[in-house]
């Protein structure tokens, strides 16, 4: 087994537990920034254990990685924005759903700006796994699969789907910027990576609500036990994401990550005794299949 795929699957585990977190945050801003603010001094930690206690050499920064790596940061931001944003509609799940998009996405971008392919298998098994988990996003609404097609121009569909562009866009661009470094190796390239990249987005935010909406800082710091919860989640899952988009290309990586799904699911029966319902059952299914189909053909 490759390398890139235990850590995909530990860093979708992790993501669900950080998501699972961070809906009990009130406030889209709050809720977007702890996931950052809350995490880049775990994520100074890691590059000070690599390179402190472990011995690896820090990489040479150059133009590149930080061209990309603001793109991949501002990128991240503002899907997160849009993703927490679509709780707000009653009609949420159809934006969700295109929100979903982001692996086939990612191989497009993936395509424009890295000069990436991907084999008939591995977009097969993007297109399953993404088909399972958009009929997960919808199973419990109202909305039948022709609705979901010709509610595109919808605004939550919108919403869903630059979310789904932007988060395509920023993981291309992290992978862009972890190779830009060109060394010592896959842990420390994605360490530093992270590090100035949520240093950045700490930043960037922290300035966004001192201009925009300072009591932001009060809600946040009155929920701070379950926002170092989150951070601490995030950080360790966009690690995870980040050393496995420095071995294996972005799009790829996304469609192994929609296993995140079946995790939640099994919090929902197993912890929570929630019962699924037959779209959510094939969903998870056809997740599955699409995660098998991936693994045969890697």
């Amino acid at each position: 087994m490759e390398l890139w795929i235990p850590i995909t699957i530990a860093a979708a585990f992790l993501q669900n537990v950080r998501s699972a977190m961070q809906k009990h945050l009130k406030g889209v801003t709050g809720a977007t920034f702890v996931r950052f603010g809350f995490g880049f001094p775990l994520a100074l930690v890691f590059v000070w254990i690599l390179n402190r206690v472990v011995g690896y050499g820090m990489p040479s920064f150059n133009a590149g990685f930080f061209v990309w790596a603001v793109v991949g940061g501002v990128g991240q931001i503002a899907a997160t924005f849009l993703l927490v944003h679509l709780f707000s509609f009653r009609n949420f799940a159809v934006g969700t759903a295109y929100s979903r998009t982001e692996p086939a996405q990612a191989a497009l971008f993936g395509l424009m700006f890295l000069g990436e392919t991907v084999t008939f298998g591995v977009i097969a098994a993007i297109a399953v796994s993404m088909f399972g988990v958009m009929l997960i996003s919808v199973a419990r609404t109202e909305f039948s699969w022709r609705a979901l097609v010709t509610s595109v121009g919808t605004r939550t569909a919108l919403i869903g789907l630059a979310s789904g562009t932007l988060f395509g866009v920023s993981a291309v661009a992290y992978r862009a910027a972890s190779l830009a470094l060109g060394g010592p190796n896959f842990m420390m390239q994605a360490a530093v990576t992270l590090a100035f990249v949520i240093v950045f987005q700490t930043v960037l935010m922290g300035a966004w609500m001192l201009w925009k909406d300072r009591t932001e800082f009060g809600r946040i710091a009155s929920a701070w036990k379950p926002s170092l919860l989150v951070g601490f989640a995030g950080a360790c899952a966009s690690f995870g994401w980040f050393m496995a988009m420095t071995l294996q290309q972005a799009a790829i990586v996304k469609s192994l990550a929609q296993i995140e799904m079946i995790f939640t699911f099994a919090s929902s029966v197993f912890f929570f005794r929630e019962r699924i319902n037959w779209l959510e059952t094939i969903g998870c299914i056809l997740i599955v299949g699409g995660i098998l189909i991936l693994l045969i053909v890697n």
